[in-house]
């Protein structure tokens, strides 16, 4: 132990050492030496505690061991923490990996935004100051057919700017079927109650007659609330009253008729052969006055909060004092408004939005992939692998019930637990996430494209002991 612990070398023969040179310029000066003092604590540590006990081991052997230690550890401290990872689970709307994918020209707009000035409240033409909303709400209009159209943060923003701006200090009626939670524990009533505006429940869990609501209007309704209930369904005997009769009921007592839908929907999935989704459109269409939807979920594009209606309401929102707290960034601007373009053109929305070209490809583009991924992988001797038909989900709340065919790649390592192979593969400054089934780690290829592979069999290539 004490040959052992002589041996240990010290911090400035590693400030020297022509393996660290490399890390000297590329790293901040703090993260170097602190990784270089925890390496040696770590093998002194080890020492201690009998758990490194060759007393035979030379000084360069010990200096190379705790060399490589320091190498993780400062990869590992320089990595940014919200950094890129491999989505191989098959789930294409992934709330924790970042929800939807922007296109590559969403991105790029965002660089020139970012990187550049830019008339964010600038009116180019007048030379006067501008609306950041100006940018898109038009495009918004023109897709969906709405009098006018508003941006904020995300869709609970969206509906509470809605309530609080219309319905504060009075009644809203709302279906009990309706009353739902969203994942990190958005609640519509608990959303209901920051804006100042009273529930009022009608109807039970499975079933909501016309009646329910009539019953329940009061001289202080103000409005009829309706949420789509994207990230579940109840099935069997249930019944809901449409966006028709409750727009309708709402014109005729002289009240707001609002939908909230969740994830906004701008294609008609069922004409792919999906079940049949709202869209932000039939909404309109129905005679509904406000309705409010996601940016980063089926739209595919950045995360934001999507307000269209009667013009006479969102403009009663835009004079609303909160706005500013709610109100998006040029960066996210610049990527929904690249979306939001493609659907001027549904064909080219479909093809060039990831979220939705990965929904409606077909069987066949997956297993190809899945081909490739299992060639690439079955030439590493340490690897067993199997070619795998998998269920792939939409996700992010979205379509609950829809699952789509899918393949993938079914992986263990030969001589390791396949728990201790999940773990490695995630934790790796790549970090790729896979699910296990079936005793294996199931790498999806519903969610991977080729560059993803390339990193994959990279990263497997190296064995798990040296990851």
């Amino acid at each position: 132990m004490k040959k052992l612990l002589s041996n240990l070398p010290k911090v400035d023969e590693f400030l020297i050492s022509e393996k660290l040179e490399e890390y000297k310029d590329s790293v901040p000066y703090n993260i170097l030496i602190k990784s270089i003092r925890e390496g040696i604590a770590f093998y002194r540590e080890e020492i201690l505690n009998n758990r490194l006990a060759d007393t035979e081991m030379e000084k360069e052997d010990l200096k190379m061991e705790i060399t490589n230690k320091i190498i993780k550890l400062i990869e590992s401290k320089n990595q940014l923490n919200l950094r890129r990872v491999i989505n191989a689970t098959g789930t294409i709307i992934h709330t924790n990996l970042g929800r939807s994918k922007l296109m590559e020209s969403s991105v790029e707009n965002i660089v020139n935004i970012a990187s550049n000035y830019n008339n964010l409240e600038y009116d180019i033409p007048s030379g006067k100051r501008g609306s950041r909303y100006s940018h898109i709400e038009k495009l918004i209009c023109d897709i969906t057919g709405a009098e006018s159209a508003l941006v904020v943060n995300n869709n609970a923003a969206a509906v509470l700017l809605v309530l609080d701006t219309l319905t504060k200090e009075r009644e809203v009626i709302v279906s009990r079927g309706e009353l739902v939670e969203i994942g990190g524990s958005f609640r519509i009533p608990a959303i209901m109650e920051y804006s100042g505006s009273k529930l009022i429940e009608v109807g039970t869990t499975n079933r909501t007659h016309k009646k329910d609501y009539l019953e329940a209007i009061t001289p202080e309704t103000k409005a009829l609330l309706k949420v789509h209930t994207s990230n579940y369904k109840i099935m069997g005997f249930t019944k809901e009253v449409k966006n028709e009769e409750l727009s309708k009921m709402a014109r005729d007592k002289k009240l707001i008729s609002i939908e909230d839908l969740g994830s906004g929907v701008l294609v008609d999935f069922a004409k792919y052969g999906y079940k049949k989704e709202p869209t932000v459109q039939e909404s309109l269409k129905s005679g509904i006055d406000v309705v409010t939807f996601s940016g980063d979920k089926l739209l595919g594009g950045p995360q934001a909060g999507i307000i269209v209606g009667k013009r006479q309401y969102i403009e009663k929102m835009k004079k609303n004092n909160l706005l500013r707290t709610l109100r998006v960034s040029k960066l996210t601007i610049a990527a929904l408004e690249v979306t939001l373009r493609e659907y001027l053109d549904e064909s080219q929305a479909v093809k060039n939005i990831p979220t939705l070209r990965m929904i409606l490809e077909g069987k066949d583009e997956v297993e190809k992939r899945a081909h490739i991924l299992y060639e690439k992988l079955k030439t590493l001797e340490t690897l067993e692998v199997d070619l795998v038909e998998t269920s792939a989900m939409i996700g992010g709340g979205s379509m609950p019930t829809e699952l789509m065919d899918s393949f993938g790649v079914a992986i263990s390592y030969i001589g390791s637990s396949i728990v201790k192979l999940e773990r490695v593969l995630r934790n790796n400054s790549l970090s790729i996430v896979g699910r296990i089934q079936g005793g294996k780690l199931v790498l999806d290829c519903k969610t991977l494209n080729e560059n993803d592979m390339d990193s994959i069999y990279e990263i497997l290539s190296k064995g798990i002991d040296t990851i």
